[in-house]
């Protein structure tokens, strides 16, 4: 169903939220009317960041200009006449609004759409069988809600107090007037004649009796109104002091969490919309009652009295400022997190933005916004708020950006789009720590003036931290850092402390989501794949999940210590896995084609009970980034016996030559996968087509994999090369044997660590010359 028709279902204060989206920026009745056709676009192509995009957003700016005229005409009867007129007005009013900023129209418009969607799906939520979880979100945003209800009626409550105040100030000024009056009168009886002076006198003193009597009283009662008063505000402060830390200390966090998951994998953070409104709510209010404090405070200059209230009204300066300074400091955040893998000399972008710089008019002298890189320890000296002496670790171009205002989303943020780490500075390494496990952490630092210079913070925020390498090959080790510290992090802590051990189930969730993210699949790992590489970690043949629940594996088991009897780590071995897959394997791995996460023992036993020809995909226990065929057959050297053979692995640079799915359909002896599902049900729509006949008068060559001659009668690797890695029944034990190609050198990779191209074709054009050789004895007389 179109969001526009559920959007006009939404009830109560989501209909609300929904409404307030629109204005003169962009009329409810432009969504109404074009429904259809604006959801119908490709908003989220357009990047917001690249001025370049700009022409995308031109053309989209003048499709709907168009739609809206098109629309107008259509438009016939009475009714249709003033609807022509309003949407020819909103026609132009959009193109004098977005035609020199186009960017702003497309900003505008995927805000409204995602606020919409976000506002459709929490109502349709709370009717689904995960209504329990939306509901405790809803009623938590409706105690943050009736919170903020009830510190608006304090501080309407504290408006009134104040201008009664302010009254009987005022009427109590005019009577201490008339009492100077009355005594400058008494005064000036002595120049009277006595007679005179015993005639008026009485009178005057009875007067001035009275309006000294009712002064002292009304005294009195100004300072019990103003100790009221302060009472009052002490009320709202503490009320607003807990709305804060609610919105600040628990709300933000979470987000910053989310944020920090996301960058393992983990789902979006989601948008900061619900968040700055909130924070903007607590601006408004505390700057509503800060007003209200010095208003109190002008009226005891004015008028005055003895007494505790002078103390009281310095206190609650203080604790409003201290609110107000924890509000702005804190809601400078990074929105967007710059790489945390970064590479010298390679550009990257990041961008800040505080959350209450509309409401408290931070934009009306646009700050300045700095970015540095700073080490570890510099970070935990910034924390402790030791004088670092503006040392950073290294040099960043392009580390300088104003802040901009956008009106039609009231956000103030500051888009770096160029930077791009020229240096870097690295201290004196511990131990067995490498370059790749050394954090650091880009500061991003302004200055706000709020309320025209009245108060003016030095705001500071740290990025995640960021490892930096010097080349592609070190980006393995470099992302183990990060997705440690990511997923194991914890809120307030030093500067960038993690566990150096966690609980196996706690990295099999860190694993699983980062496993997901990368191949982009819904497929994770299963409970029998955890099991799989909980033995691969802790070199264990238990097959019991319950069993590797309470162990622990540290950093040094992770990915500084290699796996027993190989040159690699545990991290390096599953990142080639999820490298290859991401590249290569992911259509296979999301129709479940691929075990993978299978030993070759483990393969042979599967196999053993399956007819010949059944086959499996399994990763290579023995290669980095590598995935191997597995297949059940008869032993041709002993009749009535069947083996199961395994293939040389294939990686990267085998697939950047042919396809998985065209190898597996060259190989005429592989029949079914793993149970019983035939080879082309599962694989032939990953074919590649056969080649069109020449037209030019040249044949064109075709690369095609070939198993040749792999078994003889008398088997001998020396002379006869099989090509391929026998994994025999238990019964039967074979010499290990070698791969159909020759070994690639690591010449093929660039200084980048990429793919050359050059060398792969040589390759190719010796697999060419291999197939032009004639060969007999194939697999079952059959040529593949």
């Amino acid at each position: 169903m179109a969001v526009w028709i559920q959007a006009q279902q939404l009830q109560g204060d989501a209909l609300h939220q929904m409404q307030s989206l629109y204005g003169h920026h962009f009329p409810i009745e432009v969504r109404h009317y074009l429904s259809q056709w604006i959801e119908g676009q490709l908003w989220d192509t357009v990047d917001l960041e690249n001025p370049q995009e700009e022409f995308k957003a031109k053309r989209l700016l003048d499709s709907l200009i168009q739609e809206l005229q098109k629309k107008a005409e259509h438009q016939m009867g009475e009714d249709g006449f003033l609807l022509k007129i309003k949407l020819g007005h909103y026609a132009s009013q959009l193109k004098s609004t977005y035609d020199r900023c186009p960017l702003e129209l497309v900003r505008c418009i995927k805000h409204i759409l995602y606020t919409e969607q976000r506002l459709v799906k929490e109502a349709s939520n709370s009717c689904s069988p995960l209504g329990g979880m939306v509901d405790s979100m809803s009623q938590k945003y409706q105690q943050i809600n009736q919170a903020f209800e009830e510190l608006r009626i304090l501080t309407q409550d504290t408006e009134n107090d104040l201008r009664k105040l302010q009254h009987s100030q005022e009427y109590f000024i005019i009577q201490y007037q008339e009492s100077l009056r009355i005594q400058a009168q008494l005064t000036s009886l002595s120049t009277l004649p006595p007679a005179d002076r015993q005639l008026r006198e009485p009178s005057l003193l009875s007067k001035r009796a009275t309006v000294e009597a009712w002064l002292t009283r009304e005294a009195n009662t100004l300072q019990k109104y103003r100790l009221g008063l302060a009472e009052k505000h002490q009320k709202t402060l503490a009320l607003l002091r807990k709305q804060q830390t609610v919105i600040l200390d628990d709300e933000l966090i979470q987000w910053k969490r989310r944020q920090q998951l996301a960058g393992n994998g983990g789902p979006p953070e989601g948008g900061l919309d619900i968040l700055q409104s909130w924070c903007e709510k607590l601006a408004e209010t505390i700057w509503q009652n800060r007003q209200q404090i010095r208003r109190a405070e002008h009226l005891r200059q004015q008028l005055p009295i003895p007494g505790a209230i002078e103390e009281l009204l310095n206190d609650l300066n203080s604790t409003i400022t201290d609110i107000i300074s924890a509000l702005v400091t804190s809601t400078f955040i990074i929105e967007k997190q710059p790489p945390q893998v970064l590479k010298t000399q390679t550009k990257f972008a990041a961008t800040v933005r505080l959350l209450v710089g509309g409401k408290l008019n931070v934009h009306m002298n646009p700050p300045q916004v700095k970015a540095t890189i700073t080490s570890e320890q510099q970070a935990k000296a910034l924390l402790k708020n030791e004088n670092t002496r503006n040392d950073s670790s290294g040099e960043i171009l392009n580390n300088n950006c104003v802040m901009e205002y956008h009106q039609t989303t009231g956000t103030l943020s500051a888009h770096f789009r160029n930077m791009s780490l020229k240096r870097i500075k690295r201290s004196d390494r511990r131990g067995a720590e490498s370059v790749t496990e050394e954090k650091f952490t880009i500061l991003f630092e302004s200055q706000f003036s709020v309320g025209g210079n009245e108060l003016v913070f030095q705001v500071k925020t740290l990025s995640l931290p960021v490892v930096v390498i010097v080349h592609g090959s070190q980006d393995n080790n470099a992302t183990a850092t990060v997705l440690w510290d990511n997923a194991f992090a914890e809120p307030g802590r030093v500067p960038f402390v993690v566990p150096d051990k966690v609980l196996w189930p706690q990295l099999c969730e860190a694993l699983n989501m980062k496993y997901k993210a990368e191949v982009q699949s819904n497929r994770g790992l299963s409970e029998e794949n955890l099991v799989f590489l909980a033995q691969k970690a802790f070199s264990s043949s238990s097959n019991s999940p319950e069993e590797f629940h309470s162990m622990t594996m540290t950093w040094s088991q992770f990915n500084r210590e290699s796996l027993p009897g190989r040159n690699f780590t545990f991290w390096q071995w599953f990142d080639g896995v999820m490298e290859l897959t991401k590249k290569h394997l992911k259509p296979h791995w999301n129709d479940g084609a691929i075990l993978g996460f299978v030993n070759k023992q483990q393969a042979q036993d599967m196999l053993m009970s399956k007819p010949n020809g059944t086959f499996l995909l399994r990763f290579s226990d023995s290669e980095i980034g590598g995935i191997t065929i597995a297949w059940v057959a008869e032993n041709p050297n002993k009749a009535g016996e069947r083996m199961v053979w395994n293939l040389m692995p294939y990686t990267t640079k085998d697939f950047s030559i042919r396809s998985l799915a065209d190898r597996i359909s060259d190989l005429n002896h592989l029949l079914f996968l793993y149970p019983d599902r035939p080879k082309d049900e599962v694989f032939s729509k990953y074919y590649t087509p056969p080649l069109s006949k020449a037209v030019d008068g040249y044949v064109k060559p075709q690369i095609k994999q070939v198993v040749p001659e792999f078994a003889t009668p008398n088997p001998d690797p020396a002379a006869n090369p099989t090509y391929m890695d026998h994994a025999a029944s238990p019964a039967v034990s074979h010499p290990q044997s070698y791969g159909m190609y020759q070994p690639m050198s690591d010449s093929m990779l660039d200084a980048d660590g990429d793919f050359d191209l050059d060398d792969t074709m040589d390759v190719a054009r010796h697999v060419e010359e291999l197939l032009r050789r004639p060969m007999e004895n194939q697999w079952s007389g059959q040529q593949s």
